[in-house]
């Protein structure tokens, strides 16, 4: 019989080569809904491949299994791990399953599933190692894309059939706030909930650009769950008492028809700037110019646009959420706000208090120093290593 598993706490003190000698994994399958090429990928799949690329630098095979993604090849190369694309967006699920139990993707010592909302259900058919990463719960989500019914389903699926499967796969999720939702609402037992934040790329540092007048800058898929649409509606608002304020959305999504509606409802085509997708130069640009990055999110596992914007030396007006309250620290490194009207009036505080705004700044830009793409692959690989048997 083959040895227990240890407590992550209890495997090498080493950087992530020591733990991957000790563990004996070498060849990860990752399990996910979509990938970094896809038209909507966003900070779930940011975080899979900053971790994906380094555990491959580390040395292991690392066969990443996704849907198609439009216009890219059903199967390449990216950053030193091999991505499979196949199936649309519903029947990724079923084929990805049938695809490991036939073993098409070649051998694995460790499989890491990403639940994004519908779960690939690994405890029920994936022997150990194995993990899962789970960025938040997505209760609102469920009603903001799907009709009711599918809704209740998803919701159905994610909150009373999923998480008795889960109770012995260790989830790795980016936040303290949000692993305490996944045990409250999700009821996932809380020793096997594991916090491993995401880090910030190199390229987000601060620089003197700020924009002349009052600049918000908003960043992220254009999806019903980011409130870009109240988001607008709140900087009208703060346009009455800081009246040349701007604002700027970057991102691309299936909302942009609706946002621009609101945008000519309101007049508002003179200071609201639908960007659309952006190259990385110009997202950090973006950062360094505004006075205050925001969002209006009803749903984050973290914050990431947030935690970038602070890199920069830009401080956040955020919803006070599950990962927003870890992402920026209320008071210190910006603002967190119970409902729109306080958001608002956060917005119109800070964009006119140039010393509170800096302070903020150089908080925000200290605290992102703590944030680190190698540690975080590291710590994650740690959770999956410690599902491994014991070596002798």
């Amino acid at each position: 019989m083959a040895a227990p598993p240890r407590p992550p706490d209890e495997l090498p003190e080493g950087g992530l080569d020591a733990l991957i000698d000790s563990s004996g994994i070498r060849r990860i399958h990752v399990l996910a809904w979509r990938d970094l090429d896809d038209p909507e990928a966003g900070g779930s799949e940011i975080h899979a491949h900053e971790v994906a690329r380094r555990w491959a630098d580390a040395g292991l095979e690392v066969t990443f299994r996704t849907s198609h993604a439009a216009g890219h090849r059903t199967s390449t190369r990216r950053a030193g791990y091999r991505v499979v694309r196949r199936a649309g967006r519903y029947l990724v699920f079923p084929r990805a399953v049938a695809a490991e139990l036939l073993g098409a993707h070649g051998r694995r010592d460790a499989l890491v599933e990403i639940w994004n909302g519908v779960p690939f259900f690994s405890p029920l058919w994936a022997a150990k190692p194995r993990m899962a990463f789970l960025h938040h719960d997505h209760e609102l989500l469920w009603p903001m894309v799907l009709s009711p019914g599918l809704a209740r389903l998803g919701s159905f699926l994610e909150r009373r059939i999923a998480p008795p499967c889960y109770r012995k796969t260790p989830i790795v999720t980016l936040s303290e706030s949000s692993r305490a939702s996944l045990i409250r609402d999700l009821h996932l037992p809380g020793h096997g909930v594991h916090v491993v934040e995401p880090g910030i790329h190199s390229r987000f540092s601060p620089a003197a650009d700020r924009f002349p007048t009052p600049l918000v800058v908003a960043a992220g898929r254009l999806m019903p769950s980011k409130r870009f649409d109240a988001l607008i509606r709140m900087v009208a608002e703060v346009r009455r008492t800081v009246p040349d304020t701007r604002l700027e959305i970057l991102g691309e999504g299936h909302v942009e028809e609706e946002l621009l509606e609101v945008i000519a409802e309101l007049g508002a085509d003179s200071w609201v700037d639908l960007r659309g997708h952006v190259d990385d130069d110009e997202l950090v640009a973006a950062y360094r110019r505004a006075w205050v990055v925001a969002s209006a999110s009803s749903s984050e596992g973290w914050g990431m646009t947030l935690t970038e914007a602070a890199a920069c030396g830009t401080p956040a007006v955020a919803t006070r959420i599950p990962g927003h309250e870890d992402a920026v620290e209320h008071g210190v490194s910006g603002l967190l706000a119970d409902d729109d009207r306080q958001l608002a009036d956060h917005l119109a505080g800070l964009l006119a208090d140039d010393e509170r705004r800096s302070e903020f700044g150089r908080a925000a830009l200290t605290r992102s120093a703590r944030y680190d793409w190698d540690r975080t692959a590291t710590e994650a690989f740690r959770v999956l290593a410690s599902t491994a048997p014991r070596g002798p």
